[in-house]
């Protein structure tokens, strides 16, 4: 197969995609493996990015967060958080002291478990586990509807298995949250170089690039699925990987 992709490329052909399912299958795979040095970095453990680069993570993310506020005029603490994507706790332990309550969701049990004992680590803020099956992850919101006044989704939407997925994530968000609570949604954008188009394929090859979207297509989408964008900021490139774009989304 990997002949016949080549030779579709040098023909100047399209490789045919996997199907949606063979996709979210292959992701669900990936992250429950829990091995190797590349998990530990992809889920952004402590021990897979190294002190320095997993703190700066969360200050980081944590600046845009209080422009995000100071620019729409909302606290300066973000209340109730949920993290879609918590990963190994980069982001929680720089939210989470200044939060109300953190919920750490993911979908690898052991990011789950990593980033609450991460946050118990610094702060005494509530954090409570929220474990997402990646086939159905609309259920991990029963019960919690209208309940988050800050939903964080950071690295991760560039991970799911294609648009849809991703833009089912963000029909979560507005379940999860208050009226005028605010999501902060990162994506990998697309630019007019066909390479940075998201891949249909080779999930574990691709994972960090599956899903892509242009800058104004996910402002868009993102007031289909429900979230008023307001405010959006672009990083093209930090020391983990390039072409990131920042949105604001206010629940009405």
């Amino acid at each position: 197969m990997l002949g016949v992709r080549r030779v579709l490329k040098a023909a100047g052909r399209a490789v045919p995609g996997q199907g949606i399912s063979r996709r979210i299958a292959d992701a669900r795979t990936y992250w429950s493996a829990m091995s190797g040095e590349a998990w530990a970095s992809d889920s952004h453990w402590r021990t897979g990015l190294g002190d320095e680069a997993w703190l700066e993570v969360g200050r980081n993310h944590l600046d845009i967060f209080h422009r995000f506020a100071k620019g729409l005029d909302l606290p300066s603490g973000p209340g109730r958080v949920i993290e879609w994507g918590c990963g190994g706790g980069a982001n929680a332990v720089a939210f989470a002291p200044i939060a109300s309550t953190f919920l750490a969701a993911d979908i690898a049990p052991e990011s789950v478990t990593e980033c609450v004992r991460q946050v118990r680590a610094v702060c005494q803020t509530p954090v409570e586990p929220v474990h997402v099956d990646i086939a159905n992850p609309e259920r991990a919101v029963d019960g919690r509807e209208g309940s988050c006044d800050t939903f964080l989704c950071l690295y991760v939407l560039e991970l799911t298995a294609g648009p849809e997925e991703a833009l089912r994530i963000v029909r979560i968000a507005e379940r999860l949250l208050v009226s005028g609570g605010l999501a902060l949604i990162q994506v990998k954008y697309r630019t007019a170089d066909r390479r940075t188009r998201g891949h249909r394929r080779d999930y574990r090859r691709n994972l960090a690039n599956m899903t892509t979207f242009g800058i104004d297509e996910f402002w868009l989408r993102a007031i289909d699925c429900g979230l008023t964008p307001k405010l959006i900021t672009l990083v093209p490139r930090n020391r983990l990987d390039a072409r990131y774009a920042y949105y604001a989304l206010i629940k009405p």
